[in-house]
């Protein structure tokens, strides 16, 4: 009777370490992005949870909250509600999760990134592993890049080609103060507003312009505003970062760990070359429907560049010397 006892606590005990261990497993697990799936962004996020979904026979589900739903709009909290476990996941910008990752603002420096090879070089670098290293410390876990691609800029004023183009002209930016900065050095009124108020400011001309991914410009038929004139200036670009919250992190196994992983890396690869692909498209559908667009020659670009250096001065040693320093080597050394 003792050996019978003894083997059914045993089992008594294995079954609860079973359930205990299946209990921390979530029946869904929220996604945060900011773009739905009209956008590249969007499907970068629907590709990961199909992946995972795949992989795992359907036992971690993940349902995505797109408009930044669950932190009331304010895309900028996303990374704060992420950290403390309110959000589980996110398919988030370098751009909002900045206030709270002072290293992120790396990407924001204007035209550190000239094309889409020094945005490579330095996201799979070691200043993009020393990127993930300062999310990571600050409670959130990255697994893989994705791209909202570079952000140009449109006005309903004229054709901007060098920077005196700017002067006075009111320019909605995101909530970053080195937007502000950036646009301040050329000579603009920059205007902070969310993107939901963005819009209809457009539409009434209380902000002259705007910038923005060619393909948030095209979905969003920013033309449709008032905005007449495009310069792709390439003054940044915006990665996208696939993260987990460390608390919903340090739940799963280390199996489904490298799978969520794997998931990520995959689907940030598949965005990358689809959004890539798609970019030529796009701006032919952009110019078809009437919009003037202005390409800057090498003369032009570096006035701009020149135009933005004290940005630099200020903002490198928030960012931290070394990153700026291993990005800019980076971006020096990439392949062609």
């Amino acid at each position: 009777m003792l050996k019978f006892g003894s083997l059914m606590a045993v089992a008594a005990a294995t079954l609860l370490l079973s359930s205990a261990a299946n209990a921390q497993y979530k029946d869904e697990y929220t996604v945060s992005t900011v773009l739905p799936s009209a956008f590249p962004w969007g499907q970068a996020a629907d590709k990961w949870v199909e992946l995972v979904k795949e992989r795992s026979e359907g036992r971690i589900n993940m349902k995505i909250y797109s408009n930044s739903q669950l932190v009331s709009g304010d895309q900028t909290k996303e990374f704060s509600a992420m950290r403390s476990g309110l959000i589980d996941m996110a398919v988030g910008s370098t751009i909002n999760w900045s206030p709270q990752v002072p290293e992120l603002n790396l990407f924001s420096l204007p035209f550190l990134m000239p094309d889409n090879a020094a945005i490579d070089a330095i996201t799979q670098g070691e200043a993009g592993k020393a990127v993930f290293k300062a999310i990571e410390k600050r409670g959130v876990t990255p697994l893989a890049w994705g791209e909202n691609g570079f952000r140009e800029l449109s006005n309903s004023k004229l054709a901007i080609s060098e920077p005196s183009d700017l002067e006075g002209l009111k320019i909605r930016v995101v909530g970053s103060p080195l937007f502000q900065d950036t646009f301040t050095a050329l000579g603009a009124n920059p205007t902070q507003m969310s993107w939901a108020d963005a819009k209809p400011a457009l539409t009434t001309g209380a902000v002259d312009g705007q910038e923005n991914p060619l393909s948030v410009f095209d979905v969003a038929r920013i033309d449709q505003v008032g905005q007449e004139h495009l310069t792709l200036w390439h003054y940044m670009a915006d990665p996208l970062v696939f993260a987990v919250s460390n608390r919903v992190w340090a739940q799963f196994s280390a199996e489904d760990q490298a799978l969520l992983k794997q998931a990520a890396v995959d689907a940030g690869q598949w965005e990358i070359e689809k959004s890539r692909a798609e970019l030529a498209d796009t701006l032919q559908a952009i110019k078809d429907r009437g919009v003037t667009v202005t390409e800057l020659t090498r003369e032009q670009h570096d006035a701009f560049v020149n135009a933005t250096l004290s940005v630099y001065k200020k903002w490198t040693p928030r960012i931290g010397e070394d990153l700026v320093k291993q990005a800019q080597a980076a971006v020096a050394n990439r392949k062609q």
